[in-house]
């Protein structure tokens, strides 16, 4: 290489080296624009936010204080609302009072105008006496005179003959006003009874329990009866209860006695057909389960019917038996429901009349406890209750309530005739029971047709619903020894006959001396 070229590879080589720094030179430049550029851009981006921050902070202050506002607003509202519903409640309850006053201002006149006219007769009733024993002197003279009697003989006859007319006189007077205040009374005891209806007027819906289940499709009732019946087996043995499937298509219906029982085997069979998976096994598992959320849902029942009534204290196992009443009906209506609104009306009442609110409410929550048992004892469901509320140390007007709200026994307790009454209140209620009528007079003429059966009988009459039934016996066929053996084979036919809840009743031996004219009778509790 000479001189010349190498002249020009130095001069290329300085050139580059001039461009590389000078091109390094503008893009510093270039990169320290836009590095200015870019913090600029955040800078202005950062302020833009901070503004934007600031007006959501403030509107969210001002949404916030808007919102206490309209709530402290809501607040004032709901307040002048309550103050004036107790403002008529309590104008309700001064005209309730002011009414209650006329009544007893009213009662008050009528009695001082009885004392009055009391007076008036018993002061007639002295002048008449004055005027008879002068009458007497009179006749004790002419006696004397005419008829030779001597005058003890003569005082004698005239004392039993002034004694007598006293006593027509004074039972005369004491009828009228023992009249007049049994219509004072009768029409006292209507008002109490219709003012505690009011009270408390519950909305009643009648209930009834199912035995149907429903399946989708009848490939189902295969599954359900299981390889050899298997599967239909170990159901009906472990849940006690009868599964009918017949060409009904789309429904299962299960049947048993015992209503808890049936509802358990129910919801079972609907978990199972749900799940797609019967078999034995599997049975016991789902049955297993569903007795536990049962057996749970009862004892919530009985708790949630005690806390509504107010009613305390009261047994664990008595709150389970009464929860049991939650899956019984009687004649379409909810026991349960039918036990609360009986409690309600007897605290009413009691109330009404001085006595104990709780002890009322209590008698009459736990007085149809006996339904909850009556198929697995013996006895009608007074006994079976009275025994356990007895076994559990409730008080004696409770025991007793339970036991002669049916009128079984003789009343010794305000309390049980206020349940009594309560009881008769809420079952007559429009709406709370209800039955078909075709079904109601199949019902009373099966009673009728199984008495009139039986030789001796001349007719026979089912009353109040089919709870009794009074049979006329021939008199010329018939004495008392056989009109009792006719009773017993009456009774023993219904057993064996019909379906029933409770138990029937022949006659007790204190009817069997009664005139063959006055009927025999049959009770049969529902």
């Amino acid at each position: 290489m000479d001189g010349t070229q190498l002249g020009i590879l130095l001069a290329a080589i300085v050139v580059s080296a001039i461009s590389a720094f000078f091109g390094k030179v503008f893009l510093d430049r270039l990169r320290k624009v836009d590095v200015e550029n870019a913090a600029k851009q955040i800078k202005e981006r950062a302020e833009h936010e901070a503004a934007s921050k600031l007006k959501e902070a403030d509107l969210v202050i001002k949404e916030r204080q808007l919102a206490q506002k309209a709530e402290t607003e809501k607040e004032l509202s709901r307040s002048r609302d309550e103050l004036r519903d107790r403002e008529r409640t309590l104008d309700k309850r001064h005209e309730g009072l002011s009414q209650q006053e006329d009544d007893l201002r009213k009662q008050q006149k009528m009695v001082e105008s009885n004392q009055r006219r009391l007076a008036e007769r018993l002061e007639d009733a002295n002048r008449r006496h004055d005027e008879l024993g002068k009458m007497l002197e009179v006749q004790r003279q002419t006696l004397h005179s005419l008829s030779g009697l001597s005058p003890g003989e003569a005082t004698k006859r005239l004392l039993d003959s002034l004694e007598q007319e006293l006593t027509q006189e004074m039972g005369s007077i004491i009828s009228r006003h023992e009249k007049r205040l049994a219509e004072v009374v009768d029409q006292k005891s209507r008002d109490m009874l219709l003012t505690a209806m009011q009270r408390y007027a519950a909305a009643h819906t009648a209930e009834s329990t199912t035995s149907t289940v429903d399946i989708p499709s009848d490939e189902m009732k295969g599954r359900i009866i299981g390889r050899e019946g298997r599967n239909i087996r170990t159901f009906e043995k472990v849940t006690g209860v009868d599964v009918i499937i017949d060409d009904t298509p789309g429904v299962v219906i299960v049947s048993g006695f015992d209503p808890v029982r049936r509802e358990i085997a129910r919801q079972t069979l609907n978990k199972l057909i749900a799940d797609g998976r019967i078999h034995p096994s599997r049975i016991e598992e789902v049955f297993n389960d569903t007795s536990k959320e049962i057996e749970a849902f009862i004892q919530k029942k009985g708790e949630e019917a005690a806390q509504e009534v107010g009613t305390h204290g009261v047994h664990p196992k008595v709150l389970y038996m009464l929860g049991r009443l939650h899956f019984r009906t009687s004649y379409s209506q909810n026991v349960l429901r039918h036990s609360v609104e009986v409690a309600f009306l007897s605290g009413m009442l009691a109330e009404m009349m001085n006595l104990d609110g709780d002890t009322a409410r209590r008698a009459g929550l736990l007085h149809d406890i006996g339904k909850a048992a009556d198929h697995e004892l013996e006895g009608g469901h007074p006994k079976i209750g009275a025994d356990i509320l007895k076994r559990h140390n409730e008080k004696t007007e409770i025991v007793h309530a339970a036991f002669g709200h049916h009128d079984e026994i003789i009343t010794e307790y305000p309390y049980t005739m206020l349940v009594a009454t309560a009881d008769a209140c809420s079952a007559s209620r429009p709406g709370a029971r209800r039955e078909s009528l075709e079904r109601y007079i199949k019902r009373m003429e099966e009673l009728e047709s199984i008495a009139c059966g039986f030789p001796g009988v001349e007719q026979a009459f089912a009353i109040q619903a089919g709870r009794e039934l009074r049979v006329v016996a021939s008199a010329k066929d018939t004495d008392d020894m056989k009109a009792a053996k006719i009773c017993r084979d009456i009774a023993k036919a219904f057993e064996e006959q019909l379906t029933y809840p409770g138990e029937i009743k022949s006659p007790s031996s204190a009817n069997r001396g009664l005139p063959r004219s006055r009927g025999n009778y049959l009770t049969k509790y529902a």
